[in-house]
């Protein structure tokens, strides 16, 4: 019976962005890896790991997934913060990685097998101005997505304007632009319209709110997106408003689809067991790790809810594996957010998923299926890195006034 001995926090990717848990064992050559990346706050992941969590970990046996998880979950007594959350979710991770190298199997397989041969992606398009969109839209087609994002340039696009165009106040505290709600349900129908004479009504389009609009505003635009047939909305609305889901559903028929932000169950248990919602969309490691999200697709399955976990341009390779791993054994899975990652990246986690087309495809190792080179996910991090210098915030929008949108 191997027994865990060690656990590591490896910072890599440029400026230490990506956070990898490693979990030894006495048994040579055993171990697991897990994604507790947080863009935002890796530091205080990382100091949870290894001042909590890690500690309770040494000696016990990492097949017993589930007690270790509940017990994780319990020790820091305030639980379902995004930091703890991402911290278990790593650990989470690394044993479901451990247990299918054990078994010789890959992870899909311990949790009941493949239902789907590959699973299907979406890719994102985006252009400062239509043409562009149309362009990115028709490259990903051509590709072979068989779903596309569309946006005008980055999330809130169709809604900034110049400051010469806002009618600012003589103290304005946006110095470059400022993110007008009008604007935005002016130009995200008008977007989709054209997209349609474009390419016609039978390829699918999500699209992100990112929760820049008032619940109100949500809402009309959602109803004004009606005829475009898309395939999800996307965070229309902000944890902080879940209750206009109820108002949303009552009004119009375009898909939902949010999670991005959630990492208590009581976020996303109502809108699954109310039906208020198409898709969720929980970030595996912020999920809690395989052994919550599996929880979460079977509450899900049950309410007719289908699963589209989120990825996100800064997520790291070990998160991606654990998220199409679940796609693969989950039977109310929908459509899967797609990371990609430069060559010098793909070399520091060999066996990472393959994409071709608008699949992603597993390979069949045993446990998640890659690892980390150490020293090529070192070389990643880039001259001048230092873990007690970094500070990376997400950086916010604001209205000509100055009130801060959420994001």
């Amino acid at each position: 019976m191997a027994r865990i001995t060690g656990i590591k926090c490896i910072r890599t990717r440029r400026n230490g962005v990506w956070t990898i848990v490693k979990v030894l064992t006495d048994q040579d050559g055993l171990h697991g890896i897990g994604s507790a990346s947080d863009m935002y706050n890796a530091e205080a992941v990382v100091q949870v790991i290894e001042q909590l969590l890690a500690p309770q970990l040494i000696g016990r046996d990492p097949a017993r997934i589930e007690d270790i998880w509940q017990s994780l979950n319990l020790s820091g007594y305030w639980r379902n913060g995004a930091v703890l959350q991402t911290a278990i979710g790593g650990i989470d991770m690394a044993l479901w990685d451990i247990k299918g190298k054990e078994a010789g199997l890959p992870v899909y397989q311990l949790l009941g097998g493949a239902v789907r041969s590959a699973v299907p992606c979406y890719g994102h398009a985006g252009g400062a101005d239509i043409a562009e969109l149309k362009e990115d839209v028709r490259r990903l087609r051509d590709e072979g997505y068989t779903v596309i994002r569309a946006q005008l340039g980055g999330y809130g696009g169709g809604g900034f304007l110049p400051n010469e165009a806002a009618n600012l106040p003589k103290n304005p505290w946006s110095p470059h632009k400022v993110f007008d709600e009008r604007a935005y349900l002016q130009a995200i129908p008008e977007m989709f319209e054209q997209l349609r004479v474009e390419f016609g009504p039978q390829l699918p389009f999500t699209h992100d709110v990112h929760e820049h609009l008032s619940p109100i505003h949500a809402i009309e635009l959602a109803k004004r997106l009606e005829p475009y047939g898309l395939f999800f909305l996307e965070d229309a609305l902000p944890p902080e408003q879940l209750g206009w889901y109820r108002q949303l559903r009552q009004r119009c028929s375009t898909p939902q689809a949010v999670g991005e932000l959630f990492v208590n169950p009581q976020e996303w248990t109502t809108l699954i067991s109310e039906r208020l919602i198409d898709f969720i969309r929980v970030r595996v490691s912020k999920g809690g790790g395989i052994s919550s999200c599996r929880k979460i697709a079977t509450l899900a399955e049950a309410f007719g809810v289908r699963t589209a976990w989120q990825e996100g341009g800064e997520n790291d390779p070990v998160n991606q594996a654990a998220a199409v791993h679940l796609d693969m054994a989950i039977w109310n899975f929908g459509i899967q957010e797609v990371n990609h990652f430069r060559p010098e990246e793909r070399e520091a986690f060999p066996g990472l998923i393959e994409r071709s087309g608008g699949y992603l495809y597993v390979n069949d190792k045993p446990g998640l299926g890659l690892d980390i080179d150490e020293a090529k996910a070192e070389r990643l991090l880039g001259d001048g890195w230092s873990r007690t210098a970094y500070h990376q915030p997400y950086a916010l929008d604001r209205k000509a006034d100055g009130t801060l949108v959420r994001p």
